[in-house]
């Protein structure tokens, strides 16, 4: 694949996308006066297509490793977080998906409400300590109603490579909610790079690692939680840039 391909392929893919995005918004508009299985189907159907649609494009592969590790009922899910990719890409895997997200993308017109719909839990960071008790709370009632929170440990995107950074935050929600803890290790970064609209070929994978039981003390989470994913990512990482040498004689950086 030539530079130019890349580009073109990468800019027909990002149109696509947001036409994509708002086609479902539309056909979504009926879910307002539904009760919520409604709109998750559609962020599910919408997240599926999104995902294809990378593939028809832009020639990135997905593949799944470690499915028969996700349980059933009330989870905490923590991925590795280096793309906007998984964060759409992993709820078709549960029933009840549910993200802690910035307050402000509740205002945004039709995506915004349909968040509120879905009940995904908006956290006001301005607001401190205050704001995150009542987020920790939220998390844990709707976790006991049986959800699965799908949560970022470092907080924000890493690029590849970079020095792992996780946060206390992850270790209070797991005591919090007092349920299984779901590890997932991916390379997204590889393909869906953070501040740029390339996408880069190849496969793209996902690995939903050993569960770690309710119960550990935050410290022994942490460790664990950590080491599970960073070693795994780690590995797919190279697995993805050894791929993407093959195909376009470089990697993504």
């Amino acid at each position: 694949m030539t530079k130019f391909s890349l580009f073109v392929r990468s800019l027909v893919y990002n149109v696509v996308f947001y036409l994509n995005t708002i086609l479902w918004c539309v056909i979504g508009l009926p879910t307002y006066a539904m009760p919520r299985w409604g709109i998750i189907w559609i962020a599910k159907t919408w997240a599926r297509t999104s995902a294809w649609l990378l593939t028809l494009i832009c020639n990135v592969k997905v593949e799944y490793r470690g499915v028969e590790n996700i349980p059933e009922g009330p989870l905490l899910v923590a991925s590795k977080h280096q793309s906007a990719w998984e964060t759409f890409a992993l709820m078709p895997f549960f029933d009840q998906p549910l993200f802690i997200l910035k307050r402000e993308l509740t205002r945004i017109p039709f995506f915004g409400w349909y968040l509120v719909k879905a009940q995904m839990i908006g956290l006001d960071r301005e607001s401190g300590g205050r704001a995150l008790l009542k987020m920790m709370k939220s998390a844990r009632d709707q976790v006991q109603r049986g959800r699965q929170l799908i949560i970022f440990p470092e907080g924000t995107r890493r690029p590849v490579g970079a020095p792992p950074d996780y946060k206390v935050g992850v270790s209070q929600i797991y005591v919090g909610c007092g349920v299984t803890c779901l590890p997932v290790a991916l390379n997204s970064g590889l393909f869906w790079p953070r501040r740029t609209f390339l996408r880069y070929p190849g496969t793209l994978v996902v690995e939903f690692l050993k569960p770690i039981p309710a119960g550990l003390a935050r410290d022994d989470f942490t460790a664990q939680v950590s080491s599970a994913i960073e070693d795994a990512s780690n590995r797919l990482i190279r697995e993805g840039r050894a791929e993407q040498e093959r195909i376009m004689g470089f990697s993504a950086p």
